[in-house]
């Protein structure tokens, strides 16, 4: 709770300069109230605990792959909320990417282990939730400026967790290393300010199935870097196995009409 307090008290102060720069009001809606409360609980405070909790006890291969599920569940509520028509192409293109990523991960030798069931049932509510709000997003948050859907939430969701951290894991703040800070720093300026920004601007201009591939993606490029940062090979059917996954995301890409007609014929 107190990493993910931190994490977004650093990116707050941004995103209200931002606000300021551009004019925007911090302040949803009055009509959007109910929706303010629930994008600052469930996506921007219970998710981060759970995924911090969560990482303590599953490995990251483990961690990446239950999260990039998150696809299917915006699959399902695209369905069920935005009424929209579920292809076999976007069901086709999605699997062909989760299995690749499952490859992925095998075959660099990733571990796909847990020491403690709750964290996974933490990952997958966490995915759950994001899944969720994304879809209502798409909805309900349409209007709203990315800079104002951000601010608040992320401020009053910082200083929640940041508390709670302090009163129920009493941590030792003097006791955090440079590398932990440098690490808060990287996640609340270019995860938080600069990841929220693009994927929520994406998000009120492309398809939210289509755009959920990215969670499918985002661990491809974390084995890259690692490899790059730990100085660890990289196996020879990594190439190949990432091939596999742009070529699903293609799939989900490529208009339904294509392969009606190409099946058709």
């Amino acid at each position: 709770m107190t990493s993910a307090g931190l994490r977004f008290l650093i990116a707050f102060p941004l995103f209200y300069l931002f606000a300021k720069i551009q004019n925007q009001p911090i302040m949803f809606p009055k009509e959007k109230t109910i929706f303010f409360v629930f994008v600052t609980v469930t996506y921007f405070s219970i998710p981060y605990f759970l995924l911090n909790y969560a990482e303590v006890y599953v490995s990251s291969g483990l961690t990446a792959l239950l999260f990039s599920s998150m696809p299917v569940f915006i699959l399902v509520f695209s369905a069920c909320f935005l009424k929209q028509k579920i292809y076999a192409s976007q069901v086709a293109g999605i699997g062909i990417g989760f299995f690749s990523l499952a490859m992925i991960i095998y075959s660099q030798g990733l571990h796909l282990a847990y020491a403690e069931v709750l964290g996974v049932f933490a990952i997958l509510t966490a995915a759950i939730m994001h899944a969720l709000c994304y879809v209502l997003t798409k909805e309900h948050g349409k209007h709203i400026g990315v800079i104002t859907y951000n601010t608040l939430p992320i401020g009053i969701a910082g200083m929640m967790l940041f508390f709670a951290g302090l009163i129920f894991e009493n941590p030792e703040l003097s006791q955090i290393t440079a590398r932990s800070w440098y690490a808060l720093l990287y996640l609340g300026v270019i995860a938080s300010v600069v990841g929220f920004i693009v994927y929520f601007y994406l998000l009120k201009r492309l398809n939210p199935v289509v755009l959920s591939f990215v969670f499918i993606i985002f661990p491809v490029f974390a084995v890259l870097i690692g490899s790059w940062y730990e100085g660890t090979p990289i196996s020879d059917s990594l190439l190949f196995y990432i091939m596999v996954l742009m070529a699903g995301f293609g799939i989900t890409k490529a208009p339904p009409e294509t392969f009606i007609k190409r099946f058709a014929k």
